[in-house]
């Protein structure tokens, strides 16, 4: 299991869950997401578990004020997860700020997986080949 920093890697030795080791060799950095697939070279499939982390749940009375707040998050260019309630990592000075700005707040433990910034080159979900060290 790994953070959602961790998980942005382009070469590193890995070990999964069960001691298999590997090479993690990719052409370029990438994020790779909580059930992406790491297909090694002997054909076996290793999938990535991304580590819950503790995160704060974003959610606003309607749809409106909910990309109100994803662009007050957005300006601060802080990770963040968008979804139906957007999630950000633990921050008490966003968290006062969302706060003020009218937001419900929930604190939970999951995998963190940010949204690419408008220049990041990100790989599209799949899988990746690696090679068995």
């Amino acid at each position: 299991m790994l953070d959602a920093d961790e998980r942005h890697r382009r070469r590193v030795m890995l070990t999964g869950e069960r001691g298999v080791q590997f090479l993690l060799d990719l052409p370029h950095a990438a994020a790779l997401h909580d059930g992406d697939g790491l297909v090694l070279e002997d054909g076996a499939l290793v999938r990535v578990a991304g580590k819950p982390e503790p995160l704060i749940e974003i959610s606003a009375a309607s749809a409106r004020e909910l990309a109100r707040l994803a662009w007050h998050i957005g300006n601060r260019h802080t990770d963040v997860v968008v979804g139906d309630r957007l999630r950000i990592r633990q921050d008490y000075v966003l968290e006062d700020m969302l706060r003020g700005l009218g937001a419900q707040l929930s604190t939970i433990e999951a995998p963190f997986d940010p949204e690419p910034g408008a220049y990041g080159q990100e790989h599209p979900h799949g899988h990746h080949h690696v090679d068995k060290g």
